[in-house]
Protein backbone atom coordinates (compact mmCIF):
# COMPACT_ATOMS: atom_id res chain seq x y z
CA UNK A 1 0.00 0.00 0.00
CA UNK A 2 1.33 3.40 -1.01
CA UNK A 3 1.79 6.03 1.73
CA UNK A 4 -0.37 9.15 1.92
CA UNK A 5 1.63 11.92 0.27
CA UNK A 6 1.26 15.31 1.99
CA UNK A 7 2.37 18.44 0.16
CA UNK A 8 4.32 20.73 2.51
CA UNK A 9 4.54 24.32 1.21
CA UNK A 10 7.45 26.52 2.35
CA UNK A 11 9.89 29.07 0.95
CA UNK A 12 13.30 27.35 1.08
CA UNK A 13 14.45 24.43 3.20
CA UNK A 14 17.19 26.10 5.21
CA UNK A 15 17.37 26.01 9.00
CA UNK A 16 14.57 28.35 10.03
CA UNK A 17 11.88 27.84 12.64
CA UNK A 18 9.17 26.33 10.42
CA UNK A 19 11.68 24.39 8.35
CA UNK A 20 13.38 22.87 11.41
CA UNK A 21 10.00 21.99 12.89
CA UNK A 22 8.70 20.21 9.80
CA UNK A 23 11.97 18.30 9.38
CA UNK A 24 11.71 17.10 12.99
CA UNK A 25 8.28 15.71 12.20
CA UNK A 26 9.39 14.29 8.86
CA UNK A 27 12.25 12.32 10.44
CA UNK A 28 9.95 10.81 13.05
CA UNK A 29 6.73 9.91 11.24
CA UNK A 30 6.28 6.43 9.81
CA UNK A 31 7.16 7.18 6.20
CA UNK A 32 5.67 3.89 5.02
CA UNK A 33 2.32 5.39 6.10
CA UNK A 34 2.77 9.14 5.46
CA UNK A 35 5.30 10.69 3.08
CA UNK A 36 6.10 14.39 2.70
CA UNK A 37 6.67 16.20 -0.59
CA UNK A 38 7.74 19.86 -0.72
CA UNK A 39 6.56 22.78 -2.83
CA UNK A 40 9.19 25.52 -2.45
CA UNK A 41 9.54 29.12 -3.61
CA UNK A 42 13.25 29.41 -4.33
CA UNK A 43 15.20 28.01 -7.26
CA UNK A 44 18.36 27.49 -5.20
CA UNK A 45 18.84 24.42 -3.04
CA UNK A 46 18.40 24.52 0.74
CA UNK A 47 20.45 22.74 3.38
CA UNK A 48 17.73 20.13 3.99
CA UNK A 49 17.12 19.27 0.30
CA UNK A 50 19.46 16.27 0.11
CA UNK A 51 18.03 14.84 3.34
CA UNK A 52 14.48 15.25 2.03
CA UNK A 53 15.35 13.30 -1.11
CA UNK A 54 17.11 10.66 0.99
CA UNK A 55 13.95 10.20 3.06
CA UNK A 56 11.89 9.69 -0.10
CA UNK A 57 10.44 13.18 -0.51
CA UNK A 58 9.91 14.98 -3.82
CA UNK A 59 10.78 18.64 -4.25
CA UNK A 60 8.96 21.01 -6.60
CA UNK A 61 9.92 24.66 -7.13
CA UNK A 62 7.91 27.75 -7.99
CA UNK A 63 8.98 31.35 -8.47
CA UNK A 64 9.24 33.75 -5.51
CA UNK A 65 6.04 35.43 -4.33
CA UNK A 66 6.26 39.18 -4.90
CA UNK A 67 3.93 41.99 -5.91
CA UNK A 68 5.59 42.38 -9.32
CA UNK A 69 5.07 38.74 -10.33
CA UNK A 70 1.85 37.98 -8.45
CA UNK A 71 -0.22 37.34 -11.57
CA UNK A 72 2.27 34.93 -13.14
CA UNK A 73 2.79 33.23 -9.76
CA UNK A 74 -0.93 32.55 -9.36
CA UNK A 75 -1.06 31.03 -12.85
CA UNK A 76 1.96 28.86 -12.10
CA UNK A 77 0.41 27.73 -8.82
CA UNK A 78 -2.90 26.80 -10.49
CA UNK A 79 -0.99 24.96 -13.21
CA UNK A 80 0.87 22.97 -10.53
CA UNK A 81 -2.31 21.71 -8.88
CA UNK A 82 -3.85 20.89 -12.27
CA UNK A 83 -0.85 18.68 -13.01
CA UNK A 84 -0.67 17.09 -9.54
CA UNK A 85 -4.14 15.76 -8.71
CA UNK A 86 -2.56 13.11 -6.44
CA UNK A 87 -2.52 15.43 -3.42
CA UNK A 88 -5.54 15.40 -1.12
CA UNK A 89 -3.69 17.18 1.74
CA UNK A 90 -1.86 20.50 1.33
CA UNK A 91 -0.09 21.90 4.41
CA UNK A 92 1.12 25.48 3.93
CA UNK A 93 3.65 27.20 6.21
CA UNK A 94 3.73 30.61 4.48
CA UNK A 95 1.77 32.40 7.22
CA UNK A 96 -0.48 35.04 5.60
CA UNK A 97 0.86 34.28 2.11
CA UNK A 98 -0.73 30.85 2.48
CA UNK A 99 -3.82 32.61 1.14
CA UNK A 100 -2.61 32.07 -2.45
CA UNK A 101 -1.90 28.36 -1.90
CA UNK A 102 -5.15 27.79 -0.05
CA UNK A 103 -7.22 29.57 -2.70
CA UNK A 104 -5.63 27.59 -5.54
CA UNK A 105 -6.00 24.34 -3.58
CA UNK A 106 -9.68 25.06 -2.93
CA UNK A 107 -10.22 25.78 -6.63
CA UNK A 108 -8.53 22.43 -7.39
CA UNK A 109 -10.98 20.76 -4.96
CA UNK A 110 -8.27 19.51 -2.62
CA UNK A 111 -10.25 18.34 0.45
CA UNK A 112 -7.76 19.02 3.26
CA UNK A 113 -6.24 22.53 3.16
CA UNK A 114 -4.07 23.30 6.19
CA UNK A 115 -2.81 26.82 6.90
CA UNK A 116 -0.14 26.84 9.60
CA UNK A 117 0.79 30.00 11.52
CA UNK A 118 4.40 30.27 12.65
CA UNK A 119 4.62 33.97 13.53
CA UNK A 120 2.77 36.92 15.05
CA UNK A 121 3.67 40.14 13.26
CA UNK A 122 2.09 42.55 15.74
CA UNK A 123 4.83 45.16 16.01
CA UNK A 124 6.11 47.71 13.49
CA UNK A 125 8.38 50.56 14.55
CA UNK A 126 8.61 53.40 12.01
CA UNK A 127 9.77 56.07 14.48
CA UNK A 128 12.63 57.85 12.62
CA UNK A 129 14.29 58.74 15.93
CA UNK A 130 14.31 55.18 17.26
CA UNK A 131 17.44 53.05 17.05
CA UNK A 132 15.12 50.04 16.75
CA UNK A 133 13.22 51.39 13.72
CA UNK A 134 12.30 48.66 11.24
CA UNK A 135 13.67 49.02 7.72
CA UNK A 136 11.60 49.39 4.55
CA UNK A 137 11.75 45.73 3.53
CA UNK A 138 10.38 44.64 6.91
CA UNK A 139 7.65 47.31 6.76
CA UNK A 140 6.54 46.10 3.32
CA UNK A 141 6.45 42.50 4.52
CA UNK A 142 4.57 43.56 7.67
CA UNK A 143 1.84 45.36 5.73
CA UNK A 144 1.58 42.61 3.09
CA UNK A 145 1.23 39.85 5.70
CA UNK A 146 -1.35 41.79 7.70
CA UNK A 147 -3.31 42.56 4.51
CA UNK A 148 -3.39 39.05 3.06
CA UNK A 149 -4.07 37.20 6.32
CA UNK A 150 -7.70 38.35 6.32
CA UNK A 151 -8.72 35.84 3.65
CA UNK A 152 -6.78 32.82 4.89
CA UNK A 153 -9.66 31.46 7.04
CA UNK A 154 -11.94 31.62 3.98
CA UNK A 155 -9.84 29.24 1.89
CA UNK A 156 -8.19 26.99 4.48
CA UNK A 157 -10.41 24.45 6.23
CA UNK A 158 -7.87 23.35 8.85
CA UNK A 159 -6.12 25.87 11.11
CA UNK A 160 -2.76 24.94 12.67
CA UNK A 161 -0.53 27.13 14.82
CA UNK A 162 2.67 26.87 16.85
CA UNK A 163 0.99 28.71 19.76
CA UNK A 164 -2.04 30.73 20.83
CA UNK A 165 -0.60 34.14 19.96
CA UNK A 166 0.40 33.09 16.43
CA UNK A 167 -2.98 31.44 15.94
CA UNK A 168 -4.90 34.56 16.94
CA UNK A 169 -2.73 36.66 14.64
CA UNK A 170 -3.41 34.65 11.48
CA UNK A 171 -6.92 33.33 12.05
CA UNK A 172 -8.39 35.94 14.41
CA UNK A 173 -9.49 35.51 18.00
CA UNK A 174 -13.02 34.63 16.81
CA UNK A 175 -11.56 31.42 15.35
CA UNK A 176 -9.40 30.55 18.37
CA UNK A 177 -11.51 27.50 19.25
CA UNK A 178 -10.90 26.09 15.73
CA UNK A 179 -7.10 26.35 15.91
CA UNK A 180 -5.14 23.17 16.58
CA UNK A 181 -1.80 23.75 18.33
CA UNK A 182 1.02 21.78 16.70
CA UNK A 183 3.93 21.98 19.10
CA UNK A 184 7.35 22.95 17.78
CA UNK A 185 8.56 19.61 19.04
CA UNK A 186 12.19 18.50 19.20
CA UNK A 187 14.27 15.38 19.65
CA UNK A 188 14.76 15.94 23.37
CA UNK A 189 17.59 13.43 23.73
CA UNK A 190 19.61 15.22 21.05
CA UNK A 191 19.60 18.50 23.01
CA UNK A 192 19.79 17.29 26.63
CA UNK A 193 22.61 18.94 28.55
CA UNK A 194 25.79 16.89 28.72
CA UNK A 195 28.79 18.50 30.49
CA UNK A 196 31.27 16.35 28.56
CA UNK A 197 29.87 17.42 25.19
CA UNK A 198 29.86 21.02 26.45
CA UNK A 199 33.54 20.84 27.33
CA UNK A 200 34.53 19.09 24.09
CA UNK A 201 32.58 21.52 21.87
CA UNK A 202 34.05 24.56 23.60
CA UNK A 203 37.52 23.22 22.87
CA UNK A 204 36.60 22.47 19.23
CA UNK A 205 35.23 26.00 18.74
CA UNK A 206 38.12 27.57 20.66
CA UNK A 207 35.74 28.96 23.29
CA UNK A 208 37.31 27.43 26.40
CA UNK A 209 37.63 29.46 29.59
CA UNK A 210 35.12 32.04 28.36
CA UNK A 211 31.59 32.89 29.44
CA UNK A 212 29.60 32.30 26.23
CA UNK A 213 26.52 34.34 25.41
CA UNK A 214 24.75 32.67 22.49
CA UNK A 215 22.03 33.31 19.96
CA UNK A 216 20.58 31.11 17.20
CA UNK A 217 18.53 32.84 14.54
CA UNK A 218 18.77 33.90 10.92
CA UNK A 219 19.89 37.44 10.18
CA UNK A 220 16.48 39.03 9.65
CA UNK A 221 15.39 42.24 11.30
CA UNK A 222 12.87 40.74 13.70
CA UNK A 223 15.64 38.77 15.41
CA UNK A 224 16.97 42.14 16.61
CA UNK A 225 20.70 41.47 16.17
CA UNK A 226 21.57 45.15 16.58
CA UNK A 227 20.09 45.10 20.07
CA UNK A 228 22.03 41.90 20.82
CA UNK A 229 25.26 43.72 19.96
CA UNK A 230 24.26 46.71 22.10
CA UNK A 231 23.52 44.45 25.08
CA UNK A 232 26.78 42.60 24.64
CA UNK A 233 28.70 45.86 24.42
CA UNK A 234 27.32 46.83 27.84
CA UNK A 235 28.12 43.37 29.20
CA UNK A 236 31.76 43.70 28.14
CA UNK A 237 32.10 46.87 30.18
CA UNK A 238 31.33 44.82 33.30
CA UNK A 239 32.95 41.49 32.46
CA UNK A 240 35.86 41.08 30.01
CA UNK A 241 36.02 37.28 29.90
CA UNK A 242 32.96 36.88 27.65
CA UNK A 243 32.27 36.03 24.03
CA UNK A 244 29.14 36.41 21.92
CA UNK A 245 28.40 33.51 19.55
CA UNK A 246 25.91 34.11 16.73
CA UNK A 247 24.54 31.19 14.71
CA UNK A 248 22.35 31.78 11.66
CA UNK A 249 22.10 32.24 7.92
CA UNK A 250 21.54 35.47 6.03
CA UNK A 251 23.28 38.76 5.38
CA UNK A 252 25.25 39.60 8.54
CA UNK A 253 27.32 42.42 7.03
CA UNK A 254 25.57 45.26 8.91
CA UNK A 255 25.92 43.43 12.22
CA UNK A 256 29.60 42.73 11.57
CA UNK A 257 30.08 46.40 10.75
CA UNK A 258 28.38 47.47 13.99
CA UNK A 259 30.53 45.07 16.01
CA UNK A 260 33.66 46.46 14.36
CA UNK A 261 32.57 50.06 15.04
CA UNK A 262 32.20 49.23 18.72
CA UNK A 263 35.56 47.48 18.82
CA UNK A 264 34.02 44.06 19.39
CA UNK A 265 35.55 42.25 16.41
CA UNK A 266 37.52 39.90 18.67
CA UNK A 267 34.63 39.22 21.06
CA UNK A 268 31.85 38.38 18.57
CA UNK A 269 31.98 35.03 16.76
CA UNK A 270 29.88 34.61 13.61
CA UNK A 271 29.36 30.90 12.92
CA UNK A 272 26.86 31.21 10.07
CA UNK A 273 24.39 28.42 9.25
CA UNK A 274 25.33 25.21 11.06
CA UNK A 275 24.24 21.59 11.17
CA UNK A 276 25.67 21.06 14.67
CA UNK A 277 23.35 23.38 16.61
CA UNK A 278 22.66 20.80 19.38
CA UNK A 279 26.39 20.66 20.17
CA UNK A 280 26.85 24.44 19.88
CA UNK A 281 24.04 24.95 22.42
CA UNK A 282 26.02 22.71 24.78
CA UNK A 283 28.98 25.08 24.44
CA UNK A 284 26.94 28.16 25.38
CA UNK A 285 26.46 29.40 28.95
CA UNK A 286 23.42 31.63 28.44
CA UNK A 287 21.00 32.29 25.59
CA UNK A 288 19.97 35.78 24.45
CA UNK A 289 16.83 36.20 22.33
CA UNK A 290 15.38 39.75 22.13
CA UNK A 291 13.14 39.28 19.06
CA UNK A 292 10.62 41.95 18.12
CA UNK A 293 8.12 39.55 16.48
CA UNK A 294 7.80 35.80 17.04
CA UNK A 295 5.36 32.95 17.16
CA UNK A 296 6.71 30.22 19.40
CA UNK A 297 10.35 29.77 18.34
CA UNK A 298 11.60 26.19 18.26
CA UNK A 299 15.12 27.38 19.10
CA UNK A 300 13.93 28.40 22.57
CA UNK A 301 12.56 24.90 23.16
CA UNK A 302 15.96 23.55 22.05
CA UNK A 303 17.80 25.96 24.36
CA UNK A 304 15.63 24.95 27.31
CA UNK A 305 16.26 21.28 26.57
CA UNK A 306 19.98 22.12 26.72
CA UNK A 307 19.44 23.56 30.20
CA UNK A 308 20.45 27.08 29.22
CA UNK A 309 19.24 30.11 31.18
CA UNK A 310 17.45 32.34 28.67
CA UNK A 311 16.91 36.09 28.56
CA UNK A 312 14.17 36.79 26.00
CA UNK A 313 11.91 39.55 24.78
CA UNK A 314 8.46 39.71 26.33
CA UNK A 315 7.06 39.85 22.78
CA UNK A 316 7.50 36.06 22.73
CA UNK A 317 4.68 33.77 23.86
CA UNK A 318 4.99 33.07 27.58
CA UNK A 319 3.57 29.57 27.07
CA UNK A 320 6.95 28.36 25.79
CA UNK A 321 8.55 28.74 29.24
CA UNK A 322 8.05 25.09 30.14
CA UNK A 323 11.17 24.76 32.31
CA UNK A 324 11.25 28.03 34.25
CA UNK A 325 14.54 28.90 32.53
CA UNK A 326 13.18 31.85 30.54
CA UNK A 327 13.42 35.38 31.92
CA UNK A 328 11.27 37.79 29.86
CA UNK A 329 12.29 41.44 29.52
CA UNK A 330 10.70 44.38 27.73
CA UNK A 331 12.48 45.71 24.65
CA UNK A 332 12.06 49.14 26.25
CA UNK A 333 14.46 48.05 28.99
CA UNK A 334 17.90 49.63 28.31
CA UNK A 335 20.74 47.39 27.09
CA UNK A 336 22.59 47.98 30.38
CA UNK A 337 19.77 46.35 32.35
CA UNK A 338 19.70 43.38 29.98
CA UNK A 339 23.47 43.06 30.47
CA UNK A 340 23.16 43.09 34.27
CA UNK A 341 20.62 40.28 34.18
CA UNK A 342 22.85 38.30 31.82
CA UNK A 343 25.73 38.76 34.22
CA UNK A 344 23.63 37.75 37.20
CA UNK A 345 22.74 34.47 35.48
CA UNK A 346 26.31 33.37 34.79
CA UNK A 347 26.52 31.18 37.88
CA UNK A 348 23.28 29.30 37.18
CA UNK A 349 23.93 25.56 37.21
CA UNK A 350 22.69 23.66 34.17
CA UNK A 351 20.86 20.37 34.53
CA UNK A 352 18.95 17.73 32.58
CA UNK A 353 15.62 19.27 31.50
CA UNK A 354 14.45 16.37 29.33
CA UNK A 355 11.71 15.30 31.75
CA UNK A 356 10.15 18.77 31.75
CA UNK A 357 10.32 19.03 27.95
CA UNK A 358 8.60 15.65 27.58
CA UNK A 359 5.97 16.43 30.25
CA UNK A 360 5.17 19.70 28.45
CA UNK A 361 4.51 17.69 25.25
CA UNK A 362 7.41 19.13 23.26
CA UNK A 363 9.13 15.83 22.54
CA UNK A 364 8.91 14.85 18.87
CA UNK A 365 8.12 11.16 19.32
CA UNK A 366 4.56 11.56 20.62
CA UNK A 367 3.87 14.68 18.54
CA UNK A 368 4.84 12.97 15.29
CA UNK A 369 2.40 10.14 16.04
CA UNK A 370 -0.42 12.63 16.62
CA UNK A 371 0.25 14.51 13.37
CA UNK A 372 0.48 11.24 11.47
CA UNK A 373 -2.89 10.17 12.87
CA UNK A 374 -4.40 13.48 11.82
CA UNK A 375 -3.20 13.05 8.24
CA UNK A 376 -4.46 9.46 8.14
CA UNK A 377 -7.89 10.19 9.61
CA UNK A 378 -8.78 13.22 7.48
Amino acid sequence: MEPIRVLQVLTIMNRGGAETMIMNYYRNIDRSVVQFDFLLHRKEEGVFDSEIKGLGGRIYRLQNISLKNLSSYKKELSHFFENHPEYRIVHSHLNALSVFVMKAAKKAKIPIRIAHSHTSLYNLNLNPFSDKKHDLSFAIRFFAQNFYKRKVPSYANVYFSCGKKAGNWLFGSKNSDKVRIINNAIDTHQFTYNPEISKTKKIALELSDKFIVGHVGNFVQEKNHRFIIEIFNELLKQEKNVLLVLVGAGDDSDIRKLADQLGLENQVVFLGARNDVPEILQAMDIFLFPSTNEGLPVTLIEAQAAGLPIIASDEISKELNVTGLVNFLSLKTPPLNWAKILLGSRFNRRSDMSKKIIEAAYDIKSNAKELQEFYCNN
